[in-house]
């Protein structure tokens, strides 16, 4: 999608040119495969590295466009969020030290992305999650200004006819309504191809699907969002989400979100898979289309199947087939979608040998697997792996079997079979996936997260402990050390570089409030119970219109006649409020100058915090 000038499909002529160049690509992909075309050999992989652009702060930084424009590199290239941006590896074939050599090229080229980001006071994160993100970051007014963006969240917002409803629930509770595709830019990864002889394609294919959840769990990196400790790999529910075109009660016939596992195993061909996505989910934009190519192939091209291309990249499978063509021959791949950027390139490079490793050394008795295990089986496993992580129990084989037994007794030893009997170097392939195997042991990225987030959580609120946590994985990942060898921060770990200090580093989310028809009995008992001296009071929108204080309170304690009364006769109706990212001394200022002691927390004049003199 990223090569193509895009438009949103509008009228009846647009919608049956496209249909017609989807249906002209879908027979020439079917005659290629017929006449042998499609190339089986030598084999290759590749990869697509997303990465985020934090400032000193360590917070998203909104100059992707800048920081490209001065990279100047054909491997890079944008991502929807202004904070985020993509690198095209080149492919490799499999052999040797191929993995060594994807993994200098990433190397090489990031180090010339830091040297460019560092001009601009930018640093370079590789993270599932940015766990400083918050609601600010997810506007419009963040997305890249590229017309493809802004015509893709035109169209799936359109499809949807209302806002996006965001429900994940893990350790805390995530609930959120929002109206754009932003939340997609919360999510980086770290792609992986891997190409497929076209013969085997659906028997690998079924395969990649089996094996996602184990892959997955010892992979997770991603459980913190928005300040909440969500999934283990929380991208998995947000993206499913995040661009889904159903609305809640009008689904039609797209049963399946455009986020998806998939609802069965496949069978025929590749091109099944294509037609299945064709049928299951309408196209959203176009692009303009010269040739036939049913047309070329008669006359002895390679097509490009760019209508076929486009549709394929708004149809997000977590293991996703692709056509592609290299050195004007064409062939088949599949992408590994799920697995998330970081947290050093070396334990992504292990991901990507592990995930490789089983494809390959596959044991015979796992071949036709979608007549061994049930669909759901597999896809159960993709989705309590990716909420559970390392504690997941699978169910594998018709028994309920750990994580880490299923990897270390199984699917490693298949790895390393796989590997060594494609002619990968036998240095490499022990070097990385000893690093599984420690991870297994240690920690992965998600359980090292969570584990010294909630260390952080004792001395700081949550704001200032993301920012905390996303420094000291950026000192981390720039050592270079696999996440199962850092070490555990300290509860006093704090962030000493910041410039300034904000409300939302020290407000207090977790409040109570009132509404106006309330008793003021209830009120002074729930400031006693719960030793509070400020009762902010809302309305059904959660809009502030009143507040209370123990010092106005305490004169009427013992007046029983009083206490009866409702909050909206003694309630104080002038509010002095503040916003999250106003700066901890503005904040005092205002109070002194005022003589208060709390500031209500407001956005979008709703309440969402506290901040009183005993914060500072």
């Amino acid at each position: 999608m990223g090569d193509l000038k895009v438009i949103k499909l509008s009228n009846k002529k647009d919608k049956s040119d496209y249909i017609h160049q989807l249906v002209k690509d879908i027979d020439a992909l079917d005659m290629m495969i017929e006449k042998g075309l499609i190339e089986t050999e030598p084999i290759r992989i590749g990869a697509e590295q997303e990465f985020c652009l934090i400032n000193k702060e360590f917070k998203a930084s909104n100059n992707s466009l800048e920081v490209l424009k001065e990279i100047d590199d054909a491997h890079f290239t944008t991502e929807i969020g202004s904070y985020n941006l993509e690198l095209n590896l080149d492919p490799f074939e499999l052999t040797d030290d191929c993995f060594s050599k994807l993994s200098n090229q990433l190397t090489t080229l990031l180090e010339k992305a830091k040297k460019v980001a560092d001009k601009q006071e930018t640093k370079i994160l590789l993270t599932g999650i940015l766990p400083t993100l918050t609601q600010k970051n997810i506007s419009v007014d963040n997305m890249t200004p590229i017309q493809r963006y802004a015509v893709l969240n035109e169209a799936i917002t359109e499809s949807r006819k209302q806002d996006f409803n965001i429900h994940i629930k893990g350790v805390d509770e995530l609930n959120l309504l929002h109206d754009t595709v932003m939340l997609e830019g919360c999510n980086t990864s770290f792609q992986m191809h891997l190409q497929i002889h076209p013969d085997r394609f659906i028997d690998d294919y079924n395969w990649a699907q089996a094996i996602s959840g184990p892959i997955l769990s010892v992979c997770t990196n991603s459980p913190i969002l928005f300040g909440k400790e969500l999934w283990s790999e929380t991208r998995i529910a947000l993206f499913t989400q995040s661009v889904d075109t159903r609305a809640n009660s009008f689904t039609l016939n797209e049963k399946q979100s455009r986020v998806s596992f998939g609802s069965d195993w496949t069978s025929g061909s590749v091109t099944d898979i294509f037609k299945d996505n064709i049928s299951r989910f309408r196209s959203l934009v176009t692009s303009e289309y010269i040739k036939d190519s049913v047309e070329m192939l008669e006359k002895g091209e390679i097509p490009k199947l760019k209508a076929l291309s486009l549709h394929n990249g708004t149809v997000y499978r977590w293991n996703r087939a692709c056509y592609g063509v290299g050195n004007g021959k064409p062939h088949l791949r599949i992408e590994n979608r799920y697995i998330p950027s970081g947290p050093t390139v070396a334990d992504e490079i292990a991901n990507m040998m592990f995930w490789v490793g089983v494809m390959l050394g596959r044991s015979k008795k796992y071949d036709n697997i979608h007549e061994k295990m049930d669909f759901k089986e597999a896809k159960a496993n993709f989705f309590l792996a990716a909420r559970y992580g390392m504690a997941t129990q699978f169910l594998w084989n018709g028994k309920y079997i750990s994580s880490h037994q299923l990897i270390l007794d199984e699917l490693l030893p298949m790895a390393y079979k796989g590997l060594y009997k494609a002619g990968v170097s036998p240095k490499d392939v022990e070097y990385y996936l000893k690093m599984i195997e420690n991870r297994v042991q240690a920690s992965t990225g998600s359980q090292w997260m969570v584990r010294n987030y909630r260390t952080l959580l004792k001395t700081q609120r949550p704001f200032e402990a993301a920012q905390t946590l996303t420094a000291k994985l950026y000192e981390k990942q720039e050592k270079g050390y696999p996440i199962s060898s850092w070490s555990n921060l300290d509860v006093n770990t704090t962030l000493s570089n910041t410039d300034r200090k904000l409300v939302k580093h020290k407000m207090n989310k977790d409040i109570f409030s009132v509404r106006k028809n309330d008793s003021l009995e209830l009120v002074l008992n729930i400031m006693r119970w719960k030793n509070i001296h400020h009762m902010p009071v809302i309305n059904n929108k959660r809009e502030i219109i009143g507040l209370l204080s123990w010092t106005d309170l305490k004169s009427i304690q013992d007046d029983k006649e009083k206490l009866r009364k409702s909050v909206k006769s003694f309630m104080v109706k002038e509010i002095i409020t503040a916003n999250q990212f106003d700066t901890l001394e503005a904040a005092k200022h205002r109070m002194t100058i005022n003589n208060i002691c709390c500031l209500p927390v407001i956005r979008n004049k709703k309440l969402i915090g506290i901040i009183t003199t005993n914060d500072f």
